[in-house]
């Protein structure tokens, strides 16, 4: 029988990854490019291991939009499945047999953890919160705050009459620092 514990611990000491140890088990910390950080926790059972991220809170609009969306995504992920907890905030969950479990599987599941929460970050943003995003940049613009986070959702104040703030038919944006 593997011993989660060591298994786990070892993986993450040797690649020198952040976590904590938890009451339940582990909380890894997996710096993405999109979502900055995800925190994933690795909780060890009898015979599973159980992985649990959060990926973003219930969205503010589009909500049959965005839970149609995880489901397409559901169909190719590998280790771990997007799902909503009774709050319908969005979490990446799964099991892995403890039988399996070994260095490259954790590399795997880990890395794939990582990969789903950070390339689906943006989109999921996008379609759960564009109202709240364009407000957000109208506000900063107007203060003359920095526009850096919000780059990535630039074209949804680029349409005419999106935003306070918008960028111009010319393509140039406006105050940033």
């Amino acid at each position: 029988m593997v011993d989660a514990h060591a298994a786990i611990e070892g993986f993450l000491a040797a690649r020198e990854i952040e976590y904590e140890k938890t009451e339940r088990g582990y909380a890894v910390v997996l710096p993405g490019t999109h979502k900055l950080k995800t925190v994933c926790n690795l909780i060890p059972g009898a015979h599973a291991l159980r992985v649990e991220a959060f990926v973003i809170r219930q969205p503010d609009e589009n909500r049959e939009e965005v839970w149609a969306y995880l489901l397409r995504k559901n169909a190719g992920m590998y280790g771990v499945s997007f799902a909503i907890d009774a709050a319908g905030d969005v979490y990446l969950t799964g099991r892995m047999p403890l039988g399996v479990l070994d260095e490259d599987e954790l590399d795997r599941l880990l890395g794939a953890v990582l990969t789903y929460a950070d390339e689906n970050f943006d989109p999921l943003l996008e379609l759960g919160f564009a109202s709240a995003i364009r407000r957000e940049w109208a506000w900063r613009v107007s203060r003359g705050e920095s526009l850096a986070n919000l780059a990535a959702f630039e074209h949804l104040v680029a349409e005419p009459g999106a935003a306070e703030g918008q960028v111009g038919d010319s393509g140039a944006s406006i105050t940033r620092q």
